[in-house]
């Protein structure tokens, strides 16, 4: 009789810890989706991106291979950007004079 009762009592605490396990993990899945939910009706309201998108969006822009290894290059990195005397720091453009109003510099 006492092994069918400590059985039992085994089942039966195991049935509780499992049911506690369970609300636990469905409680921070909630929790998460809460917070998931207010973050981009906060992005959408300010029309700022939220944290985790801006720091990927940085990696994927200054990554020349872009956000997963292996992908294929993307077209107009260059790798030499940034440094003194590299090629894409030269610009070529036409001067001319812009007439109208003269300049509004401070003293």
């Amino acid at each position: 009789m006492t092994n069918f009762v400590s059985e039992f009592f085994r089942f039966a605490l195991k049935l509780v810890l499992a049911a506690l396990g369970l609300v636990f993990v469905v409680s921070l899945l909630a929790a998460a989706l809460i917070v998931l939910a207010f973050s981009l009706l906060k992005s959408l309201i300010t029309g700022k991106k939220t944290a985790p998108a801006m720091v990927f969006s940085r990696f994927q822009k200054f990554s020349p291979d872009g956000m997963w290894p292996g992908a294929p290059r993307r077209e107009g990195y260059d790798s030499g950007a940034g440094k003194p005397g590299a090629a894409s720091d030269v610009v070529d453009v036409e001067v001319r004079e812009i007439k109208g109003e003269p300049d509004k510099r401070l003293p």
